[in-house]
């Protein structure tokens, strides 16, 4: 690959990663070095973590690396790759946190994650090829088609999360693909008037958790545990926080699950109101500099795929936070870059790296930062 392409790597964009994905590593120390002096936890959690952040950027600069149009020609292979993973997933997946989400090889991957990427590779692509034909209805119905059964066989492990996530990919990308707001408008009446149908196909602990969120006062169970411990951290906090590593709630385990679904909870007890604010002013920036990339993509495909990215992690982030500070039902989505997690650090990094790709082989008559 030519030097002159590599000129063109956003280093702003990689470095506001770096930056975030160094809070994540922090925080997650913080939370899990408490745990009644528990080093194997430790261990297991803050330096896997940073194995999977080195790792993480290494993937980062291989996908910047190898143009994205030659994914354009196998668009196919790619949904057929990402219905085949979610299939086995569902044959011989593994369970774990209630829900049979893994495959075991030698750490266990969430497919899942990867199928948010993949799905992005393949809309983009499909959105290109029927750029001049996305104002009439019967294409983005057909897009819709296409997305149900990745939907499907996420929400059936169950992971209503991810699979939310997915849906909020597709809306974003089919308005960014030119769908007229008529047309999504008429699918969100369809989709409110199945909605009671969705209901009662819902786990029995989903529902729960939505009934609980409407009416704290019905839970008997102790079912927001959680999302009450969360928002008394977050409160507690105040303006400057209690200082790193003197988190209570953190610190004594009255926080569960804090270096994972809860690990800003665990930002806003310590760091308080502006550790939380500097956190987001970073994401404005990544989010800055991905829509940047998008407004110098050399053609659609990969402008959709920068917006597929761009809504990805902004979904997430925004279903996260808001189920942190009690705004929203808990829905076990991770914080991107921050939370705890292999799969999902290597596929934010994994879309990270395309969304470089796309900066990277943009206008040719660009020379702005």
């Amino acid at each position: 690959m030519s030097k002159r392409v590599w000129r063109n790597f956003d280093f702003l964009l990689l470095g506001v990663t770096i930056v975030i994905a160094s809070i994540g590593i922090a925080l997650i120390y913080s939370a899990t070095i408490s745990t009644e002096g528990n080093i194997e936890l430790l261990g297991r959690s803050f330096f896997r973590q940073i194995q999977f952040a080195v790792s993480g950027l290494l993937i980062l600069l291989l996908v910047s690396a190898i143009d994205y149009h030659l994914l354009g020609s196998v668009h196919w292979l790619v949904y057929i790759v990402a219905i085949g993973i979610l299939g086995l997933v569902a044959v011989v997946g593994q369970t774990g946190f209630g829900a049979q989400s893994w495959l075991s090889l030698r750490r266990g991957v969430q497919p899942s994650e990867l199928s948010k990427v993949l799905m992005i590779v393949f809309l983009a692509k499909y959105l290109a090829d029927h750029e001049e034909e996305m104002h009439k209805l019967q294409w983005v119905l057909f897009s819709a088609m296409l997305m149900i059964p990745p939907l499907f066989l996420i929400y059936r492990q169950p992971d209503l999360g991810t699979a939310i996530v997915l849906a909020a990919i597709w809306i974003g990308m089919v308005f960014a693909g030119g769908a007229r707001f008529l047309h999504l408008g008429l699918l969100g009446i369809g989709a409110a008037a199945v909605a009671p149908i969705a209901w009662f196909s819902l786990k029995d602990y989903m529902r729960q958790r939505i009934l609980v969120f409407l009416n704290p006062a019905s839970d008997i169970s102790g079912i927001s545990y959680n999302a009450r411990q969360a928002l008394i951290s977050v409160g507690s906090g105040g303006w400057f926080g209690k200082g790193f590593l003197h988190g209570t709630q953190s610190q004594l385990y009255f926080l569960r699950v804090r270096h994972t679904d809860y690990v800003f909870s665990v930002l806003g007890e310590e760091l308080g109101f502006v550790g939380a604010i500097v956190l987001l002013l970073f994401f404005l920036i990544l989010f800055w500099r991905i829509l940047r990339a998008a407004s110098l993509a050399r053609d659609a495909f990969g402008r959709l795929i920068v917006c597929g990215v761009a809504t990805m992690i902004f979904s997430q982030s925004f279903i996260n936070i808001a189920v942190n500070v009690n705004l929203l039902p808990v829905t076990g989505l991770t914080l991107p870059l921050v939370s705890y997690g292999g799969s999902s650090l290597w596929v934010t990094l994994l879309g990270l790296g395309l969304v470089e790709n796309v900066v990277m082989r943009r206008k040719k008559l660009e020379f702005g930062v």
